[in-house]
């Protein structure tokens, strides 16, 4: 009996100790005595509590979920729920935390806002939100602002991943984090310009909370702001303004936050901003991305996409293996979808091997119909880049919910046009119209009464008809612009079209059709001509036009009289003109530019002078007078047909065609060389 009352003693003094530590915090002593008391008796329940809750406060999460799994007998669920799911949502293990709450006989207060959490956690956003909603209906505490602040951000949670128009809660945005919360909804809904304002607006109150704190530095400000700075780069990357999102992106990362989460995704974003450039930034950046515990921060989507982005920027560094391997580790992951089979085919083509990559997406398109679309479009991408034209609008025309729209249609006519053939462009119009046709009549349930066409498929109509006008195709096009002009018997340009077609086709249909085209007067403008003379611009246009004018008019005047004087003047003719003789033709050239020029006369002894060895003089011949023009020369010039003898019968130069042409061309081009500089 004395041993237990020694020993009750004790407890209770170890007991007061840990309720002394547990007031002050210092739950490192209060576990120590509750060890303590443990060693007394080992199955007291209420020590057993307390130590779990002193090891969860020390961060020893696994260490406490330790000591609730071997003491499964004596701390049962309705005991231990919180403690042991709150363990597990720690230490990310988000599936069992939601059995251990779900298996609680009693949902407490703590329960239900764990059960929020991991609601989020799992993504499960509406569960999410009717468990917020109803905690802040039926609870009244200092924590109502966190609650509001955790609704708002469910809210823009599921406007940014489930694209669902937020509703309006009625929150007083009075805090950061609720205006950072508001911010990141509008940027889901796209409204970027307001999204700005609203992280602007956190930006302020978080620095006036901040610093109403002594204790807390700048620094600490700036960490602080590291995500609201991170959210307004991501929106100036949105915007297109690329340089001064990278730069904002910077100096957050030069701020090295505790945040993996953020790093992670800032360093996605400079990664899609660099693309194929700055390839060693991007390398770098990738590190961040795989951090410790960055899975545990972000969203399956937000994961997914960086996953895409390291499989990208293997490819744009040549790593064909581990671009691959990433690619199908994502498609075995996500089967469905697009992006993992578009990176493998991309990866072949740059490979060079275009049959192999069509038939990777035609593969894919026969096992997923549903986004047999995008892929389809792919595959026409590449044939046109092939070359294969027509392969390409086979592949286009095979994707039946695309063949109405008048992107398709504009996209097909237009290759059709370039490989020309226009029979098949008539066609795709005609298909076209078609659709709009059966989907009218269904519509309209078989009703009688005329309806009027929608503007997309009279636009198709008018397309269809200027198409076949334009490549001779009247009698096709009459039947469309009939259905135009019923369609709007005022539209006067549509019955001009249809008059003009008919007069090739049926000139008295085209007369009676004539008749409905308005008169003269009907069609003259209402104008006050006076008024539109007087303004402003008509006048300033009226007084440029007079000068212009007076200019014309001195100008026409000058050449009048310059045509006039020409008028007057009478032909001269040549003193040695002979009737008799047939004119020179070539007689207007200039001298040097006639075929039978040959050079000036004068100097041509002296151009002999010098010629021959050093100190060697002239011989007698040389210099002999009796050489004149009437001797024959010796030799014919070069370049002449014949030697021409100088009698008493010279024919003047201006009457006379020589031969020898050739020759005296040479001579102007040698003549032309002289001049040039030579070099060494």
């Amino acid at each position: 009996k004395m041993a237990a009352a020694a020993g009750a003693a004790a407890a209770a003094g170890l007991w007061s100790e840990v309720n002394r530590c547990g007031q002050n915090g210092d739950f490192a002593r209060a576990l120590k005595s509750v060890n303590k008391i443990l060693q007394i008796n080992k199955d007291d329940v209420t020590a057993l509590q307390c130590k779990v809750v002193c090891l969860i406060q020390n961060g020893n999460f696994k260490e406490a979920l330790g000591v609730i799994n071997t003491h499964t007998k004596v701390l049962t669920s309705d005991v231990i729920a919180f403690e042991k799911a709150y363990c597990e949502y720690r230490l990310n293990r988000i599936e069992s935390a939601l059995k251990t709450i779900q298996s609680a006989s009693q949902q407490t207060d703590k329960l239900k806002e764990l059960y929020g959490q991991v609601l989020y956690r799992l993504e499960r956003y509406d569960d999410c939100l009717a468990a917020y909603r109803d905690l802040i209906r039926n609870s009244q505490d200092e924590y109502e602002e966190e609650r509001k602040t955790n609704l708002s951000a469910v809210v823009a949670a599921q406007s940014t991943w489930e694209k669902v128009v937020p509703e309006d809660l009625g929150l007083r945005e009075a805090t950061y984090e609720l205006c950072y919360n508001s911010a990141c909804a509008l940027i889901g809904q796209g409204k970027l310009n307001e999204a700005m304002k609203k992280l602007q607006k956190a930006e302020e109150l978080c620095r006036q909370s901040l610093s109403e704190d002594s204790d807390v530095t700048e620094e600490d400000i700036e960490a602080e702001l590291a995500i609201i700075h991170g959210q307004m780069a991501y929106i100036m990357q949105l915007q297109g303004r690329t340089e001064d999102a990278l730069q904002l992106y910077n100096q957050i990362i030069k701020l090295k936050p505790t945040d993996v989460g953020l790093l992670a995704v800032i360093a996605n974003n400079i990664i899609t901003i660099n693309k194929d450039q700055n390839v060693f930034d991007s390398k770098k950046k990738v590190k961040l991305t795989n951090a410790e515990g960055v899975e545990h921060k972000l969203s399956k989507k937000q994961l997914q996409a960086i996953e895409f982005n390291k499989a990208l920027l293997a490819m744009y560094t040549n790593q064909a293996d581990q671009c691959r391997k990433l690619s199908a580790s994502l498609q075995s992951q996500s089967p469905e979808h697009l992006l993992p089979v578009l990176i493998q085919a991309a990866q072949l083509c740059r490979e060079k091997q275009h049959a192999k990559a069509v038939g990777l997406l035609q593969d894919f398109a026969d096992q997923h119909p549903a986004n047999a679309a995008e892929i389809k479009l792919t595959m026409a991408q590449l044939k046109i880049a092939q070359g294969s034209v027509t392969k390409a609008c086979m592949i286009l025309r095979s994707i039946e919910e695309l063949q109405h729209k008048p992107g398709m249609v504009s996209a097909l006519v237009t290759m059709y046009s370039h490989e020309e053939d226009i029979d098949s462009a008539i066609e795709v119009f005609t298909q076209a119209i078609q659709w709009y046709q059966q989907y009218q009549a269904r519509t309209n349930h078989g009703c009688s009464v005329f309806q009027p066409k929608s503007p997309v498929h009279l636009s198709l109509i008018r397309e269809a008809a200027n198409f076949k006008l334009k490549h001779g195709r009247k009698k096709e096009a009459i039947s469309d612009l009939e259905e135009l002009w019923k369609q709007n018997p005022k539209d006067v340009h549509t019955l001009a079209q249809l008059i003009s077609a008919y007069s090739l086709v049926d000139p008295e249909k085209a007369k009676v059709l004539s008749k409905h085209l308005p008169s003269s007067d009907t069609m003259s403008l209402k104008v006050d001509v006076d008024a539109l003379e007087n303004s402003h611009g008509a006048t300033y246009v009226r007084k440029k036009a007079g000068k212009l004018t007076g200019d014309n008019q001195q100008k026409e005047q000058g050449q009048g009289e310059v045509k006039k004087k020409k008028k007057k003047k009478k032909g001269k003719l040549p003193k040695n003109y002979d009737p008799k003789v047939t004119p020179d033709p070539e007689r207007w050239l200039p001298m040097r530019e006639r075929s039978y020029y040959r050079g000036r006369k004068k100097g041509k002894k002296k151009d002999q002078v010098g010629k021959g060895t050093q100190g060697s003089t002239t011989t007698g011949s040389e210099l002999d007078a009796s050489r004149t023009a009437s001797s024959p020369p010796t030799s014919p010039r070069p370049g002449s047909g014949a030697a021409v003898s100088a009698t008493s019968n010279v024919i003047p130069p201006r009457h006379q065609k020589p031969a020898g042409a050739p020759a005296t061309k040479k001579k102007q081009q040698q003549k032309k060389k002289k001049g040039a500089k030579g070099g060494w």
